[in-house]
């Protein structure tokens, strides 16, 4: 049996070696090496214990790895709403600028994450995510950190600039007829969630996390509406969710299948959680029926488009869209709540005011790629032409 390393564990699901070792005039040091490779994290390990004989003894200032500023980052910043996200952003850094010096982290040496990044056929808004944390946890490097002696971590932050070229993908509205052959591909479960998503413009996570418990009755209306908590919005707001005909159908046909989450699907003799729409299942109903371009996020895009084709005004869009606006209220009377339900009742496929929707798209490009651009026409209920762009 090999002998084990003083300082070294293994954690998380991948096995990366983290040190853990409490040193004499120091105090703790706490980091992960960034492998799972033991005879590799034992080097790292004996690299920073000299690293750190040199400071104690001789003073030398530190020199701090970005894997160590990342650590240090997540760590401080663990109930973040986003920090999911930027631990994989992290994560898919790590093997490119782990091992650098902060110093030595920069927009020159980030060129080869970007070029693989490229390679793999990410937009550019996808690559700044990534870079955006870089940026971030440089500036607290500089800015906020400091070491025993009250020294910043980097004396000053270099300049990472984002990414254009001009590859932003446009959304894509689905029209009534896309809407039918896209869902009548799903299987059940997949289409109720996107049946409830195009009729209430939710986000992905809000409707897979949809609780029972966020459901609150309106007796005088005799319905209900769903309050989604802040912390778990986007925008840290709470997130009312009112329903049509057609959204409250499919809420009322989930009733009893589960005690705590509203969208579930059976497997091995029991109702689970759907954590995510974006299937498998999805990408094959989208290939079958030719609607490559569309994404789950362009059934919000569908239900903004089409309460602006029905004439619903830009605040009460906002409203039902869950956006962020200083000026609008979070608390809502059951009359105001019902001006709500009835601006969703126009976009409603079984109400008889829902205007059609034709969308042009360039004819220089087809649903299979490419960027488009695309204005819908309708029709209100007094005849009267309007275009939404």
């Amino acid at each position: 049996m090999s002998k084990r390393t003083p300082g070294l564990v293994k954690r998380g699901k991948h096995g990366i070696w983290t040190i853990d070792k409490r040193i004499r005039g120091y105090g703790r040091l706490f980091e992960s090496t960034g492998t799972g490779d033991r005879q590799e994290a034992e080097q790292y390990l004996i690299y920073r214990l000299e690293q750190i004989r040199k400071e104690v003894i001789y003073g030398v200032r530190a020199e701090y790895t970005f894997r160590q500023a990342a650590t240090k980052y997540l760590l401080e910043n663990e109930y973040k709403r986003s920090i999911d996200r930027d631990a994989q952003s992290l994560r898919i850094l790590d093997p490119f600028i782990g091992n650098m010096n902060l110093r030595q982290v920069h927009q020159d040496s980030l060129a080869g994450f970007i070029a693989s990044r490229k390679k793999e056929g990410l937009k550019s808004n996808t690559i700044n995510r990534d870079l955006a944390v870089v940026r971030r946890v440089l500036i607290l490097a500089a800015r906020l950190w400091r070491d025993d002696r009250g020294r910043p971590w980097l004396d000053t932050p270099p300049l990472v600039r984002m990414l254009d070229w001009k590859d932003a993908r446009k959304s894509y509205p689905i029209s009534w007829s896309e809407q039918e052959r896209l869902f009548a591909e799903l299987p059940s479960h997949l289409r109720e969630m996107a049946l409830f998503k195009v009729n209430t413009g939710t986000r992905e996570a809000e409707v897979c996390g949809l609780r029972w418990d966020w459901e609150i009755s309106i007796p005088e209306l005799s319905t209900s509406v769903f309050l989604i908590p802040g912390e778990l919005v986007k925008n840290g707001e709470d997130r009312l969710v009112v329903l049509n005909t057609v959204a409250r159908a499919v809420v009322n046909r989930q009733r009893g299948d589960h005690d705590e989450f509203v969208f579930t699907y059976r497997r091995k003799h029991e109702n689970r959680p759907v954590e995510r729409i974006n299937t498998k299942a999805w990408r094959r109903a989208r290939d079958v029926t030719g609607l490559t371009l569309v994404r789950v996020h362009d059934l919000k895009h569908t239900f903004g488009r089409r309460l602006r084709a029905a004439g619903v005004g830009i605040e009460t869009r906002m409203v039902l869209l869950g956006h962020k606006n200083n000026q609008i209220t979070t608390h809502y009377s059951a009359v105001e709540i019902g001006e709500l339900i009835e601006a969703t009742e126009r976009v409603s496929y079984q109400s008889g005011s829902t205007p059609t929707l034709t969308l042009l798209r360039s004819p220089n490009v087809d649903a299979n790629g490419g960027s488009r651009k695309s204005h819908a026409f309708g029709r209100n209920k007094k005849g009267y032409a309007y275009v939404t762009l």
